[in-house]
Order: C-alpha cells, then sequence, then structure tokens
C-alpha cells in the first residue's frame, strides 16, 4: 500500500506542476516520476541496513534517468523533479514538502564535513536549473534559488538568492505559494549594478560636458577681452 500511496502522489505532483502535461499517461514516460519511486524502494532498503541493494538501485536509476538520488537522502512528501538530468542529491541531504528542483541542481557537500554534510532544504524550497547547495546548512521555507547560483551558507525562511557565490537579493514575509514555480523573474544583483554604473556614468558625461561648456565661455570672455585692450 505504501508503494500504491507514493505512486499516486507522484501523479498528482507532476500533474499539477507541469504544464506540459496533456494526459496522465504522459507522467509515466517522466525521468523523475521513475527516479523518485525508485529512491522510495531504495530508501527503504536503505533504513533497514540493506547497503549495497539500495545502492544497486539507486545506480541503476541513474543510468536510466540522469537523476542521481542517494538512498539515505531524506525526502517529504511533494517532491517535483522538473526534466532532472543532472540532479544531484546527497546521502544526508533533508529535503521537507513541496519542494522543486530543476536540472542540473545539485545538493551536495563541500567535502570538509563528516555526518550531516548535505543541505536541508525546508517546505517549498524551490532551486532553479543549474545551482549548487553545497555544505551542511539549512535553505529556508518558501525560499527560491536562482538559475547558476552557488549557495554556500544558509539562508533564512522567504528569501531570494542568486549569484555565485549565492547572495540574498530579496527578503519579506510574504509567503510563496508551492505554484510559485517562476525562475526566471528574480532580481538580478549584477544588472543592477551595471545599470546603476551606466547611470552614473551618463551623469558624469553631463558634468563633463557643463563644465567644458563652461570652460570655453570663460575662455572666449577672456580673448574678447584681450583683444578690446589691444585695441584701446
Amino acid at each position: 500500500m505504501g508503494m500504491i500511496r507514493y505512486i499516486r502522489e507522484e501523479f498528482q505532483v507532476i500533474t499539477e506542476r507541469d504544464p506540459a502535461i496533456k494526459s496522465p499517461m504522459e507522467v509515466l514516460l517522466y525521468p523523475s516520476f521513475r527516479a523518485i519511486l525508485s529512491y522510495r524502494l531504495a530508501h527503504k532498503w536503505y533504513e533497514k541496513g540493506h547497503f549495497f541493494l539500495a545502492r544497486w538501485l539507486s545506480q541503476r536509476t541513474v543510468r536510466k534517468t540522469g537523476i542521481e538520488i542517494h538512498p539515505g537522502a531524506k525526502i517529504g512528501k511533494g517532491l517535483f523533479i522538473d526534466h532532472g538530468s543532472g540532479v544531484i542529491i546527497g546521502e544526508t541531504t533533508i529535503i521537507g514538502d513541496n519542494v522543486t528542483l530543476y536540472q542540473g541542481v545539485t545538493l551536495g557537500g563541500t567535502g570538509k564535513e563528516k555526518g550531516k554534510r548535505h543541505p536541508t532544504l525546508k517546505d517549498n524550497v524551490m532551486v532553479s536549473a543549474g545551482a549548487k547547495i553545497l555544505g551542511s546548512f539549512t535553505i529556508g521555507e518558501n525560499s527560491k534559488i536562482g538559475a547558476g547560483s552557488v549557495v554556500l551558507k544558509e539562508v533564512p525562511p522567504n528569501c531570494t538568492v542568486v549569484g555565485v557565490p549565492g547572495r540574498i537579493v530579496k527578503r519579506d514575509d510574504v509567503k510563496v505559494p508551492r505554484s510559485d514555480m517562476n525562475q526566471v523573474d528574480l532580481p538580478d544583483p549584477v544588472m543592477d549594478s551595471l545599470t546603476e554604473l551606466r547611470r552614473e556614468n551618463e551623469r558624469l558625461h553631463a558634468e563633463l560636458a557643463e563644465l567644458r561648456k563652461k570652460k570655453e565661455k570663460k575662455d572666449k570672455e577672456k580673448a574678447e577681452k584681450e583683444k578690446q585692450n589691444e585695441s584701446l
């Protein structure tokens, strides 16, 4: 009954969150559907101490789906992996409910920790394509990690993180709903800085042009006075 429940949950999660779904049967073709169901079984084996069988199943799933989930990871309800190719979830990773991961995401370690060495993602976290979260720390509820970001330290709840290394560029008390899967319209601090530099450059050019005009005017007035003095 446990696996039947997981199958029903995965069907619901994928059909709700992927707008490309045209029929429920398409869910069976999704690598994430197969990967997560395989993880559920491998995790049961892992908890019972059948480590070799658990790893055998997880590695077999990697070859077929491109998604690597260590059977020791702890994953809550409603995990959605969109596309999924290149996703890696480490052994001591903890994932809450209704988390969304896009392709190329790594939830890994830095190679320095022992014991708990992978991140913890709380409920409703969204990690955009190609982002890397490395180390044993927590990403708070409802937070978003921008595409290509590299996160190396803890993120409070309700935050948006972008960049390399990841920086918090937005923080508020508004809860992000599970259906908000927009990974495009996130703040871009690099672009904001470039825009500010461009504005400052334009302002300096305008001031310089004004100073040149004043100097040319003074030089002209001075030349006219000298000419008048010579005529006298």
